[in-house]
Parts: structure tokens; C-alpha cells; sequence
């Protein structure tokens, strides 16, 4: 477990939405020693008085890449697939959640007014490397509350940080795009590192309805969603005391909301996928208790100039095609799966590069690294992509 902070917070997060995110309850305890379930921990939570997801809404940009106070939970996510000149290959997933812990109110307002330790912010990271040539997954978990400079998100200048581990701006575009090309830094208690330069290299999309993203059938269970679904990403990685310079292709989400998991739902398998030919493919599986999927399941074809085609679950087929069993928490993932998606003529072969990428942290979960084949419009393809699966725990 990552070392904490001295005032004694203890988190029980929660992924949420496409991506991932975190939810804390704050508890007069030592920090927290296990892992809880998706469900258990979205299943309940007051939710009077914070802002919520109720409608496609107008963005504002450079202000909408920056943090949204008033929404109970926020992330900022990344991953990437990276390649050293002689082929070796590495994935990496770093996000930064930033969770509300009260509703706003003027009086907490003028309480942080008088001193900068006074916060209802707390942020938390987290920071995995996929070695794939090793098949090694190393990983680390920190949080810390939004105050005194030691973790927060700011527009101007474009930062968002957990102590040492920060994304920020570099070189300022224009426009949307205003806060882009960012650099990533982040290193690990054994010294893993990394330190990446990304840039986006197709338009921002917003996911579901005009970034508005319906995950559950009550008023507000849903998110605002925003995607650069392919960043030429270059850096370096440093691993086991050695150094590699890398360079290849990273995704990004950010999401805001203050909703939670439908009663019936358990969890989700999310894809993203940068095939060969340009296009890039968003989707993600709500699963329901009753082993159905939900009708909110959703996603998006992105072509080439960064057009998005909507997806709805008839639209798509998955069929799991093998399973790994973690001998960490005995849980049981799909490995392996076929998707069919009829209307664009795509077929692909998707599995994880190697077993064991599970993420044994406040809440469990699985983030990895995946190959890709296929066919698309009767041509062959390959790709590169990720898979975050949750809601897969063991009693």
C-alpha cells in the first residue's frame, strides 16, 4: 500500500464511467488495508446539494479541460501503448481523481477563506507500467487532500497534481486545444518512472450525447465525457534502474459527474482501441447483476479526420473467448474476446498482452494492455489498445 498523508484519511474509492474514477468517504481511521467492490462502493452516498450530469450542456474551452468543483467526482486519465526503437513495448495508465467531500456551501467557502489547509477536495493517483517483454505490471496508489499546494487542478496554467506527480501544459496551442501539447512526470517508490510528452494528433471528441454520457436510468446517473482518443506521446520510461526512450500512442478521458451505478448494475468492461487504418474505437459494456448487459451500454467509431459514429448495443457483439484467474484476489476476467460490430464491417481479435495487469488498490479493478487484429471493409488491420474491467470481485 502507498504510504499516506498524516492526517489520518482513509479512502474507499470507486471506478466510475469510461475510464475510471473515485469517490472518497473520509474516516477518523488508520488508511485503509483492503479493497472493495465496484458496487459496494457506488451503492450508495448522499448526493443532495452537489451539481449533476442532467443534460448536454454547452463546453467552454480551455476552461472545460480544467477541474469542476460542485460535481461530486472528477478524473483525468491516460493510457498509452509506448515502443523503444529496438521494439520493446510498454503500457502505461496515470489518472488523477479529484473528489468533493461535502456539497458546496457558503459556509465551507468561507471556512477555506481562512486558512489554505481547510479543504472538501481530495485527489488520488494512480501510476502502472505494463512491462511487456517482462510480462510485469508494476503499480502504486497515492492521495492526499486539495490544500496547500500539495495536490489540485487549475486551468491557468494548465496543471493538475498529486504531489510529485503532475500533468501540465507545454508550449500552449490554441483554442480547444488551448492546454495542449501537456508533459506527464510521475515516478514510484522502487523508481519506476515516467516522463512523457503528449500531443494530441486527432480532434477532441465528446463522448455519448454531445459529451453528455447516460450511464443510469434516474435524473443525474450520468456523466460529461471528453476524449482525445490518439496523443503522439514520446518520452521516457524508467524501469529496474534502466532508462528507455519511447515513443507511440496515448488515449485520454476526462470526466465529471456525481452519479452512481444503477441498483441492478455490477460493473463494466471499457475498450479503447487505435487501429491501423486511422480509426479508433470507444466502448464500453455496463453489466448487469443478472449476468444481461444494460441499455446504457455505449460507445463511438472514430474515423481518421476524428468524425464519431455513435454506437448502441445492438450495434455491437462481444464474446469472451478466454479467462484468466488472478492469484491475487482469486477473481476471474475475460482474457480474450471477438467484437463484431456489423454496420462499419469490423471484426477484431482483442487480448490482454500478458495475464496479470490487475490493479489491487482501494478498489479492484483490471487495466491493461491489449493486442488487436482484425478486419475492417474486407481489409486487414492491427492496432493497440486498453482494457479496464471492474465488478469482477470474489465474496
Amino acid at each position: 500500500m502507498m504510504k499516506t498523508s498524516y492526517w489520518y484519511i482513509a479512502a474507499i474509492a470507486l471506478i466510475i464511467g469510461v475510464g475510471g474514477g473515485i469517490w472518497y468517504m473520509v474516516e477518523d481511521n488508520p488508511p485503509i488495508e483492503g479493497s472493495v467492490s465496484v458496487a459496494e462502493a457506488m451503492g450508495g452516498g448522499d448526493q443532495e446539494g452537489y451539481l449533476r450530469a442532467t443534460g448536454p450542456r454547452e463546453f467552454v474551452f480551455p476552461d472545460d479541460h480544467g477541474p469542476h468543483p460542485g460535481f461530486k467526482t472528477e478524473w483525468w486519465y491516460y493510457t498509452g501503448n509506448l515502443f523503444t526503437d529496438d521494439g520493446r513495448q510498454f503500457g502505461y495508465q496515470f489518472t488523477i481523481f479529484r473528489n468533493q467531500l461535502t456539497p458546496p456551501s457558503e459556509d465551507h467557502d468561507s471556512l477555506n477563506a481562512q486558512s489554505n489547509w481547510n479543504t472538501n477536495q481530495l485527489y488520488l493517483g494512480h501510476f502502472a507500467i505494463s512491462d511487456v517483454s517482462e510480462e510485469e505490471h508494476v503499480f502504486e496508489e497515492r492521495y492526499s487532500r486539495g490544500a496547500a499546494g500539495l495536490a489540485g487542478a487549475q486551468v491557468e496554467p494548465y496543471r493538475i497534481w498529486l504531489e510529485d506527480w503532475e500533468i501540465k501544459r507545454i508550449n500552449a496551442g490554441s483554442g480547444r486545444d488551448k492546454n495542449f501539447p501537456v508533459e506527464i512526470k510521475a515516478k514510484m517508490e522502487d523508481g519506476t518512472a515516467i516522463n512523457l510528452n503528449i500531443n494530441p494528433a486527432k480532434p477532441l471528441v465528446l463522448q455519448g450525447e454531445q459529451g453528455y454520457d447516460k450511464k443510469g436510468t434516474e435524473e443525474g446517473n450520468a456523466s460529461y465525457y471528453l476524449s482525445f482518443t490518439r496523443m503522439q506521446t514520446d518520452g521516457m520510461i524508467t524501469k529496474g534502474g534502466e532508462q528507455f526512450k519511447v515513443s507511440g500512442s496515448s488515449w485520454m478521458d476526462h470526466e465529471w459527474s456525481t452519479s452512481a451505478l444503477d441498483e441492478g448494475q455490477e460493473g463494466w468492461d471499457w475498450f479503447s482501441i487505435q487501429l491501423s487504418n486511422g480509426y479508433d474505437l470507444m466502448y464500453y459494456q455496463l453489466r448487469n447483476k443478472d449476468g444481461s448487459v444494460s441499455q446504457f451500454t455505449t460507445g463511438a467509431l472514430i474515423d481518421p479526420q476524428g468524425e464519431k459514429v455513435l454506437l448502441e448495443p445492438g450495434d455491437v457483439t462481444i464474446e469472451v473467448l478466454d479467462q484468466w484467474k488472478s492469484p491475487h484476489t482469486n477473481s476471474e476476467y475475460p482474457s480474450e474476446w471477438r467484437v463484431h460490430i456489423p454496420k462499419s464491417d469490423l471484426t477484431l481479435d482483442l487480448a490482454t498482452l500478458f495475464d496479470d495487469q490487475e490493479m489491487a488498490v482501494s478498489v479492484q479493478y483490471y487495466e491493461g494492455a491489449l493486442s488487436v487484429s482484425g478486419s475492417m471493409n474486407g481489409e486487414q488491420i492491427s492496432g493497440n489498445g486498453f482494457i479496464e474491467m471492474t465488478g469482477y470481485e470474489t465474496d
